[in-house]
């Protein structure tokens, strides 16, 4: 575990952020557990699975069934020994030998989303080495490894009705719909001529299991709303059969969902949340599920509870999940409409850090909220946390 240069671009961009408060840190960061330089790990995947839904039907479920058995199947060859190695826990220990070997008797920490249960589980070993502790886009410590994603349908459905009311009210740019309800009905009739025949976007056909990852991606933060309704019109130019392009952020997507992109870092990510927690084998358990939610959210609910290579990792969890219970001091941030780490994971973690205070950014879609954001109720109510050690006297709701 190799801590990155103290000069890097990223810790240059969160001291100047953080402004006179950066200044009395010395700013640390770490390659997790088998990423980056870190003793990397990588399985060479030709796609990958997340964020990837489990489609609109048996076909596109078992389509889904075929790849997840398939990359575990390549991790099994690659990397077998190491995958038994891999879990949050196992990174939280990481960081305190990297605290040990910094001469520390106590580390400070920022973790956002899956880092924020990083945190919560390093508050845990080790509550008498944790200081100043900001987890942001926090998820429920509770929900470890691929459970975090199933109960995220709700919160998605809720940004996409959202942006279609924005979207109506831009009908003459975007041409989606004059209402909520049109615009919605032309995501469902993209979604549904998906599944019937893969849509030509580009070099990439995209079928049923990955609109919902496209849709997703500019959902996750509501500045990307004008990105959403770019995507949606090239995929319902697509559906109609006229020739298009991905936009830049699709193609990304696109690549690496398609092409296996960033393998090494997907494969690292993938082997944590397999090992932080066991799931069912049996793949029909996942189908059962998805059918008896899948009213509630046609789109959301076959991405949430999507089978994942979990089902099939060579190594599944040997020890059961860290138990999060405790009184630690931490400051909890949290962007209200958040798609991705919802408001009730977040206050979940709030509730089980009994120690802790909560900001809540009022009415923003973000993930991802200290230091990016820009507001300042937020940032100086941090700010004022690292630099004094003490936390807000009451939770607060900051607006924009």
């Amino acid at each position: 575990m190799v801590p990155r240069p103290r000069c890097s671009t990223g810790f240059r961009f969160a001291r100047a952020a953080m402004g006179a408060t950066g200044e009395r840190f010395d700013l640390i960061g770490m390659d997790p557990r088998f990423a980056g330089r870190s003793t990397p790990v990588d399985c060479r995947w030709p796609a990958y699975w997340l964020p990837r839904s489990a489609g609109a039907d048996r076909a596109g479920f078992d389509a889904m069934v075929s790849l997840d058995r398939s990359l575990a199947r390549g991790c099994s060859r690659a990397d077998h020994e190491l995958l038994r190695h891999a879990s949050t826990a196992a990174m939280a220990r990481d960081m305190d030998r990297i605290r040990e070997a910094l001469g520390e008797p106590k580390i400070s920490y920022l973790g956002y989303s899956q880092g924020t249960y990083l945190g919560a589980v390093y508050t845990q070993l080790f509550p008498r080495r944790a200081d100043r502790m900001v987890l942001d886009s926090a998820i429920d410590p509770a929900l470890s490894g691929t459970r975090v994603l199933r109960n995220t349908a709700a919160g998605r459905e809720a940004g996409l009705r959202e942006w279609a009311v924005w979207a109506a009210e831009r009908d003459a740019d975007y041409h989606l719909g004059t209402t909520a309800g049109a615009v919605l009905d032309t995501v469902r009739r993209v979604y549904a001529a998906s599944a019937r025949r893969p849509l030509a976007v580009g070099p990439y056909a995209v079928d049923d299991t990955l609109v919902p990852a496209l849709l997703t991606a500019p959902l996750t933060d509501d500045t990307e709303n004008e990105e959403l309704a770019e995507v949606v019109g090239v995929l319902t130019r697509a559906a109609g059969g006229v020739p298009v392009q991905p936009t830049e952020e699709m193609s990304a997507t696109l690549a690496s969902l398609l092409r296996g992109a960033g393998s090494a870092t997907h494969t690292a990510q993938t082997a944590i949340l397999c090992g932080d927690a066991a799931v069912p084998r049996d793949p029909e358990v996942y189908w059962r599920d998805i059918q008896r939610h899948r009213a509630a959210s046609p789109l959301f609910e076959p991405l949430a509870r999507t089978i994942t290579p979990c089902a099939f990792w060579p190594r599944p969890p040997a020890v059961r999940p860290v138990a999060v219970h405790n009184g630690v001091p931490a400051l909890i941030v949290q962007a209200e409409k958040d798609v991705n780490s919802q408001l009730p994971g977040a206050q979940a973690l709030h509730r089980t850090l009994t120690g802790s205070r909560m900001i809540v950014l009022e009415g923003a879609r973000t993930h991802g909220v200290y230091l990016f954001r820009q507001a300042g109720c937020v940032d100086d109510a941090v700010n004022a946390y690292l630099g004094s050690g003490r936390l807000p006297a009451t939770d607060l709701t900051c607006a924009e």
